[in-house]
C-alpha cells in the first residue's frame, strides 16, 4: 500500500485514537452495568442495567470495533510501521480482530439474552457480562500500553526489509560517492 501523506496519516491517528479510547470506555461502562446488575439485590435495577448494556451493545459496540480495526489496519499498512514488520503491530491487530470476534459473537448475544430475560420481567444475574468486559478492559489497556512502549523489536520480515533498506541506501551512497569521485579528476 502506498505511503499515507502526513495530513492523512496524522487525521487516521486521531481517528484511530479516538476510536480506540472510545471502545476502551464503553467497555468500562458495560462492565459498571455488568456489576449493577450482577450485584444488585432489585430486580428492577438489574432489568435497567440490562437494558442498557443492550444499547450499548445494539449501537456502539459493533461500529467502534469495526472501525477500530480498520482504521488500525488502515493506519499500520500506509506507514513506514507496517502490518507484520514490528511484533508490537502484529500482536496488536491479532488480539483486536479476537475482540471484535468476540465481541460480536459472545459478548452481544449474551446482553441480548439478558436483556430479553430483563424485559420478561425475570432478569438473572449472569457473571459472564462482568468477565467479558472486564477481559475486555484488561486487553484494551495492554493494546493502549503497547502503542506506546512500541517493545519487542521487529519481526523476522521487518528484519529482513531493513536490511534490504540498508544495503540499497548504502549502494545509493557508494554510487553517490562514485560520481562525484569521477567528477573531481
Amino acid at each position: 500500500m502506498q505511503q499515507l501523506s502526513r495530513p492523512a496519516r496524522r487525521a487516521l491517528l486521531v481517528l484511530h485514537v479516538a476510536v480506540s479510547v472510545s471502545w476502551l470506555g464503553l467497555t468500562l461502562g458495560l462492565l459498571t452495568l455488568g456489576v449493577t446488575g450482577c450485584t444488585t439485590g432489585s430486580p428492577e435495577m438489574a432489568a435497567v442495567a440490562y437494558r442498557a448494556m443492550k444499547i450499548f451493545g445494539d449501537w456502539l459496540v459493533i461500529p467502534i470495533a469495526l472501525l477500530t480495526l480498520v482504521s488500525g489496519l488502515v493506519l499500520s499498512l500506509g506507514t513506514a510501521w507496517g502490518l507484520a514488520r514490528h511484533r508490537w503491530v502484529y500482536l496488536k491487530f491479532w488480539l483486536t480482530l479476537l475482540t471484535v470476534l468476540l465481541s460480536v459473537f459472545s459478548l452481544r448475544p449474551g446482553i441480548n439474552h439478558l436483556a430479553a430475560e430483563a424485559a420478561a420481567g425475570t432478569p438473572t444475574a449472569d457473571i459472564n457480562l462482568v468477565v467479558a468486559p472486564a477481559v475486555a478492559t484488561a486487553t484494551y489497556l495492554f493494546l493502549t500500553a503497547i502503542s506506546v512502549l512500541k517493545p519487542w523489536g521487529l519481526t523476522r520480515r521487518g528484519s529482513r526489509l531493513r536490511e534490504a533498506q540498508s544495503a540499497e541506501a548504502r549502494a545509493k551512497r557508494a554510487r553517490r560517492s562514485d560520481k562525484e569521485g569521477a567528477g573531481v579528476r
